[in-house]
């Protein structure tokens, strides 16, 4: 009897000392500078006098690699008397950050956006910045988001846009230029279930204007067409991907889906919607295959101010600006990324690609994904220059040179991946 006694005794004071060394006892954070310590901890899940979890602290690092302000993230493990010592170590970006793109408008005239984004306002992982844009007219916008105002959970987000450019409308015996303006102020109120899932509802008042320039018309085209709307906005993620520098892994889906509705009662309600399904996976140590699927599809209105456009800058490098337009979309981009030349806080980096695409004519049927004058297949080649410690700090061109029926071949510039 006193074998069993003496055996109970030692079995419960072990398990009372593992589980006591098994508690997080001291949590650090270190490497921030600008991020502030009260923004990182309010994103992890560890806390101290809990159990450790090694599971829970490798969702708080990916969780922290996503963030703009944050290059990448590690932890450290220290076994002490008292329990576990936990040191979360940051590298952080520099968020200040320009944007530039370069292209040609439809009358082959010089065209650029250039914005400036600070994308850790306060040590807060809030985005503040705007954009200006010169596309024959005039453009500009500005945007505020603050994904983790109230709680870790929950944000908001904040919009204002004044674009104007000319656009091709695709008429049946041509084509007519038109001179587009969208003024939109819009709010978004955000909430992140957990690390993989998280929503965007929200409300988008604007105002369309389109003025006939030149080219083709048609009865029933108006060339004066201006209009208040109501858009209704939902956005859907689901995000699986984890960062490692330059290196993306995992598998992420986009739905954004809008109801648009006429507030002066002179145009049909609208329906919208497109899922985005990237894929990356890592091929050895320098190489990235990285693929986005776009389905999309809208009310199948027989009008030429269709709402998805075949579009250098878009979805289909090189096939030229704006060049044609549709209610449905099918398009797959595929690329292999390899890194030529690494040094410190410089990449070089090779892109192979094939983008492919089909749209749905205004009124068309399904049928019309299959017709060779709406597919298009353009394979090409492109370079990136990436800074690892600056947020999104990618200088990116590529080369596209279409295969299929009518094709075309251009560069594309830009600030960021493609996709």
């Amino acid at each position: 009897m006193n074998f069993y006694r003496i055996a109970f005794f030692i079995f419960f004071t072990t398990c009372v000392a593992f589980g006591q060394n098994r508690v997080v006892s001291e949590i650090h954070i270190q490497g921030n500078k600008k991020t502030k310590t009260s923004a990182i901890t309010k994103l992890t899940n560890i806390e101290q006098g809990k159990a450790l979890d090694s599971l829970q602290i490798e969702a708080d690092i990916r969780r922290l690699k996503r963030l703009p302000s944050i290059a990448h993230a590690y932890y450290e493990v220290y076994e002490k008397e008292e329990g576990y010592e936990v040191v979360y170590g940051i590298e952080e970006n520099f968020t200040i950050i320009p944007s530039a793109n370069l292209y040609t408008t439809n009358n082959d005239e010089f065209a650029f956006r250039v914005g400036l984004y600070e994308f850790n306002l306060f040590g807060q992982n809030i985005v503040l910045g705007g954009l200006y844009q010169n596309d024959i007219y005039s453009s500009y916008g500005a945007n505020l988001r603050a994904p983790f105002l109230f709680s870790k959970k929950l944000g908001i987000a904040f919009n204002y846009s004044n674009l104007t450019t000319e656009e091709p409308v695709f008429l049946e015996n041509g084509t007519a230029d038109y001179k587009y303006n969208n003024t939109s102020y819009e709010v978004l109120g955000l909430y992140q279930f957990n690390l993989q899932n998280r929503i965007e509802l929200g409300v988008n008042y604007f105002n369309e204007d389109y003025t006939y320039k030149r080219g083709a018309t048609e009865a029933g085209i108006p060339q004066d067409f201006d209009v208040n709307k109501l858009l209704y906005k939902l956005i859907y993620e689901y995000d699986n991907l984890d960062y490692d520098y330059q290196y993306v892994s995992g598998f992420k889906s986009t739905l954004n889906a809008q109801y648009v509705v006429s507030t002066e009662n002179v145009l049909p309600d609208f329906l919208i919607g497109w899922n985005d399904f990237l894929y990356h996976k890592r091929i050895g140590k320098k190489g990235n295959w990285s693929s986005r699927l776009r389905l999309g599809l809208a009310s199948n209105d027989d009008s030429p101010f269709a709402p998805f456009a075949v579009d250098n800058n878009l979805n289909i490098r090189g096939v030229g600006n704006t060049i044609d337009r549709g209610t449905g979309v099918i398009v797959l981009n595929t690329e292999y990324r390899h890194t030529l030349y690494e040094k410190d806080w410089f990449v070089l980096q090779s892109n192979v690609f094939v983008d492919g695409g089909s749209w749905r004519n205004p009124g068309g049927d399904f049928g019309d994904f299959g017709d060779s004058q709406n597919f298009r297949i353009y394979p090409g080649v492109g370079l990136r220059l990436m800074h690892k410690r600056i947020f999104n700090a990618i200088f990116r061109i590529d080369y596209g040179h279409g295969v299929t029926d009518d094709a075309t071949k251009g560069f594309v510039f830009g600030i960021g991946q493609y996709f």
